[in-house]
């Protein structure tokens, strides 16, 4: 299953999967969204893969850690999510209301657009 968490809660779900290892959230906008917002790594780590390249990036991510999948609104990163779920990735999460929601409840000095 995966879950749907949202920015603030994103440390609590982090502690649920204890001991999988560094936390990381997986970025899925394209390169022109995260140039004009993007999350500042706090006791995790950020990678950003476009979603339309996950597919062939697949090996350059870690299979034993939690990974919280983002984007703007949710809707690309839950896609993400599933098809990560499908290739044998266990500890997943979806940031409910993406970037936009990351600004507004999290970190007020991310832009929104």
């Amino acid at each position: 299953m995966i879950s749907q968490i949202r920015p603030t809660d994103l440390e609590a779900w982090y502690a649920s999967v204890e001991g999988s290892g560094q936390p990381l959230v997986l970025d899925v906008r394209e390169p022109h969204e995260l140039a004009l917002a993007s999350v500042v790594p706090d006791g995790f780590e950020v990678i950003g893969i476009p979603m339309g390249v996950i597919p062939v990036r697949l090996t350059e991510l870690p299979t034993d850690r939690p990974i919280a999948c983002l984007c703007h609104h949710g809707a690309r990163s839950m896609q993400v999510a599933m098809f990560l779920q499908s290739r044998g990735f266990a500890e997943l999460a979806n940031i409910a209301g993406g970037i936009e929601a990351w600004s507004a409840e999290r970190d007020s000095t991310v832009p929104r657009y």
